[in-house]
């Protein structure tokens, strides 16, 4: 069943915004018009916000990154022609990527190649063979006066973002840009699904065929290397030894 937004998007929602909102929805019914209407800006909205998330799904089915695009296309061709079919019962998001996974998955089988999840990115066959997601000299020793915390050298850099220096900005997004790029497969399309798309956890799961646990592991290791970057970026901009909260 599709979740509840806590907030649903107001009227001046934005296009990706308003096919997140839920089945039903005023908003989503007024996209919807929008695009029957032949919305070109309000489609093309979709379809730049969506793709990258729609392409690393593709790549799970198919052989190549080129196949993966068509299948790309193919989705979107189809929303076009099968829009009017579309009853709004569910989000228009998740009506959008399960096109994408019978398309992609009808591909996969044409190629011959249906790879499972698991076999295309092992995990590690226990947590404890995985690398921990903070360095654990960060933390006091069992023999410490408060064992468990942080040491003073090893305690979280506070941050506040710079709104109003587009420079530091840009270069903050770059550096995570490169972070999430680092980051192995399948911590990357969770935390892309998750932070950059806005999927529910349960629509996370489903997609991947996750379970729960796995993806809260996939999910919490991705964003601790990413915050550990917005440590590194904000202790370089203030020099060592400065500890401003």
């Amino acid at each position: 069943m599709e979740q509840q937004p806590e907030d649903p998007p107001g009227p001046g929602a934005t296009v990706v915004e308003a096919a997140v909102a839920v089945g039903g929805s005023h908003v989503q019914a007024d996209l919807l018009d929008r695009l029957r209407a032949g919305d070109r800006i309000a489609f093309a909205e979709l379809v730049n916000g969506w793709s990258p998330a729609l392409l690393r799904l593709a790549q799970l089915h198919v052989s190549t990154r080129a196949s993966a695009e068509e299948v790309v296309q193919e989705t979107w061709l189809a929303v076009i022609h099968q829009l009017d079919r579309f009853e709004g019962r569910s989000s228009l998001r998740t009506w959008v990527f399960r096109i994408l996974e019978n398309v992609a998955r009808g591909r996969g089988r044409r190629e011959a190649r249906t790879l499972p999840w698991s076999s295309a990115f092992p995990e590690p066959r226990d947590p404890a063979d995985a690398p921990p997601s903070v360095d654990s000299t960060r933390f006091r020793g069992p023999e410490d006066r408060w064992p468990g915390g942080w040491t003073p050298t090893g305690r979280p850099t506070s941050w506040q973002p710079p709104p109003d220096d587009a420079a530091v900005a840009a270069e903050l997004r770059r550096r995570l840009g490169d972070a999430l790029a680092e980051l192995p497969d399948r911590q990357r399309i969770v935390v892309e699904l998750r932070d950059v798309h806005g999927l529910t956890s349960e629509e996370v799961c489903e997609r991947l065929r996750l379970s729960p646990g796995n993806q809260r592991i996939l999910l919490h290791r991705g964003r601790a290397r990413l915050r550990q970057q917005l440590e590194d970026f904000y202790r370089d901009r203030r020099g060592p030894g400065d500890d401003r909260v």
